[in-house]
């Protein structure tokens, strides 16, 4: 029992943190240098401004750790950000996550209705097109996203990486 619980504990997870901060130069990074400076990994890093009249941007951060690396993670962050909410939303409930690629496939005729055929299947949108590319918008989970470019590869690739929100009325703002 005690090496079960051990275990669980030591496992390696995937985690979406979402940051409300101050909107302030050398925000972003203070974020990276907390990161690289210890050694951990950032999987995917997404900031905006989300509030213009308070100076309010928001940071979606999925890194991988075990609970002790997140929870140092969160307390890092608190410390060394102004933070103005932070919440681990793969904890704390459901979540809604999303992400956008952009992938160019070149080649002739044949490879190109391929790739046609498989944005129909998988979903994406073509955006733009020449005589020998094809230019397609996807959306939907990072694992979807690994699909479809697993399908048409070898393509030229741009990701955005994940943005993310809580389900329900759990909100990251300043006056919750």
């Amino acid at each position: 029992m005690l090496y079960e619980q051990r275990t669980k504990a030591d496992a390696i997870r995937r985690h979406t943190v979402a940051v409300l901060v101050d909107n302030e130069p050398g925000v972003l990074a203070r974020v990276i240098g907390l990161f690289s400076g210890r050694g951990y990994n950032i999987d995917s890093l997404t900031v905006a401004e989300v509030d213009r009249a308070e100076h309010l941007s928001r940071i979606t951060i999925v890194t991988s750790g075990t609970e002790q690396i997140i929870e140092q993670i969160k307390a890092l962050l608190a410390k060394q950000v102004p933070v103005r909410q932070l919440a681990d939303l793969t904890v704390e409930g459901e979540v809604v996550e999303r992400e956008l690629a952009l992938a160019k496939v070149t080649g002739d005729r044949p490879r190109l209705i391929d790739a046609l055929r498989v944005a129909d299947f998988m979903g994406a949108r073509l955006i733009d097109r020449t005589l020998d590319t094809l230019t397609f918008e996807v959306t939907g989970s990072s694992e979807d996203i690994d699909s479809f470019l697993r399908l048409l590869e070898p393509a030229e690739v741009s990701r955005a990486g994940v943005v993310a929100m809580a389900r329900g009325l759990r909100t990251l703002s300043p006056q919750s």
